[in-house]
């Protein structure tokens, strides 16, 4: 619901609960095609942070959504990765 709110603020558009939940269905293949694509081969630059969003899994907590950035020798910046987990750690990192 909080979701579909969004949308409606946002873009105008009124999307069910229903609605929303079929659509994250459908996107979950397509996100697991994003985390396993093949990489280009050169970044000049690699940032990598993490930054605490509250989410809402079990309970309401922030949990740590880190990312990988890759800038190119031509200064175009592309999202390496990114993952969610409860907490920074190095095995998450890694």
């Amino acid at each position: 619901r909080e979701i579909a709110d969004l949308i409606e603020k946002m873009y105008g558009s009124h999307y069910s609960p229903a609605q929303v939940s079929n659509i994250s269905k459908q996107m979950i293949p397509k996100v697991e095609a994003y985390h396993k694509r093949k990489l280009s081969d050169k970044f000049f630059c690699v940032y990598l942070d993490a930054t605490y969003l509250p989410l809402r899994r079990e309970t309401f907590q922030r949990e740590a959504v880190y990312i990988a950035i890759g800038i190119k020798p031509n200064g175009h910046k592309e999202v390496i990765d990114y993952c969610i987990a409860p907490s920074e750690n190095i095995e998450v990192w890694t």
